[in-house]
């Protein structure tokens, strides 16, 4: 299931080479996106993104006077940091080396020249609907927020209602993320169960096995600015793609700051630590150990056993046996050794069976 495209963003394109400007204003105009904002003059960069607040930046690398790497370090002192903008660049350097500098720069995606039609269109519906949901659940957020400190005094009704409204933002935006890879749309509520029952076991208070079930169904919401060429190959990901997907976890953490609301709070640590790894090994911060929340460590169990033990374009489903043989060879290495243990006793204890995972 796609979302239509968002055919009201404006686009400001910079690029020194005219035809370049042509045939974006050509592609981009014909699929419905009709405010475009161009310039060949990269001083004019920062001004007219000033003048014109786009929802979307096309930038080109190499151009005289100021490059894209230098707007890149000039955007990202304008954006503020609650602020998800992306920005979409423009190379005919197709280099690994180049593609990393970008993405540290602050790049979302790249766009390698001589432009696909179709390759153009895919990406920029991808993130100005990334675009459309960050600023949707910050309108929403704003209001709930302002609700809540006008009627704290008022019937717990009215309470009971608000946290209903933040409880279906959750699974909606759950819902955008695991459309794009997961056409059941069941891996993040199994993932939120498992991990429910995981908090349980080691005696987390029930706020907080509650909050985690809610918030963990977001641990993959980066993945709605990830392309389709990338998080849909069916064979295994080379060094450069596995780079563009890991930044889903940095784009979910994006998605999620800003916000006084805990569940959203914890959602956003979950995104950024899923895929954190007990040595250090993990990304994207490299955390080790007990510096990775515990919400983060018991997600990431959820999240890699549901994964062995359903379908996905590049394997078969493992057996619940053989994923959990997985998981305590992982113990120590990728998980909480201690998590591990009682993982394991959930399943001698007869709480864990893919009836009740169904």
């Amino acid at each position: 299931m796609r979302h239509k495209p968002w055919r009201d963003a404006s686009i400001l394109v910079i690029d020194d080479e005219p035809p370049n400007i042509a045939i974006l204003e050509h592609i981009l105009g014909s699929a419905g996106y009709p405010a475009l904002i161009t310039t060949t003059d990269p001083r004019r960069a920062l001004d007219l993104f000033r003048q014109h607040a786009p929802d979307l930046i096309l930038l080109d690398l190499k151009m005289p006077h100021l490059d894209g790497h230098e707007l890149l370090a000039q955007f990202k002192l304008a954006i503020p940091a609650e602020t998800y903008l992306p920005i979409l660049v423009l190379t005919s350097d197709a280099t690994a080396d180049a593609r990393r500098r970008a993405l540290a720069g602050g790049a979302q995606d790249f766009l390698t020249k001589p432009f696909s039609p179709l390759e153009v269109r895919l990406r920029v519906e991808n993130l100005v609907e990334t675009r459309r949901l960050h600023l949707a659940l910050a309108s929403q957020n704003a209001e709930l927020e302002e609700r809540v400190r006008e009627r704290t005094a008022q019937l717990t009704r009215r309470a009971m209602e608000l946290e209903q409204a933040r409880i279906e933002i959750l699974e909606r935006l759950a819902r955008a993320a695991e459309f794009r890879d997961d056409a059941t749309g069941l891996h993040t509520r199994r993932v939120g169960r498992v991990a429910a029952q995981l908090m349980d076991a080691i005696g987390r208070p029930s706020v907080e096995v509650e909050s985690v079930e809610r918030a963990a169904p977001l641990h993959d919401i980066g993945k709605i600015g990830i392309p389709d060429s990338v998080l849909l190959k069916s064979g295994r990901l080379n060094q450069e793609e596995f780079a563009v997907i890991k930044t889903h976890t940095v784009i979910g953490g994006q998605i999620l700051s800003g916000s006084d609301v805990s569940l959203l709070a914890i959602g956003r640590e979950i995104a950024l630590s899923h895929h954190e790894r007990w040595d250090g090994t993990g990304y994207p911060a490299g955390l080790a150990g007990d510096a990775i929340p515990l919400s983060g460590r018991v997600v990431a169990v959820a999240d890699v056993f549901d994964a062995l033990t359903h379908p996905r374009p590049y394997k078969p489903a493992w057996t619940f046996k053989d994923a959990l043989v997985e998981i305590q060879d992982q113990a120590g290495r990728q998980f909480d050794p201690d998590l591990v243990r009682t993982f394991a006793a959930l399943f001698q204890e007869g709480r864990l069976t893919e009836r009740a995972l169904a």
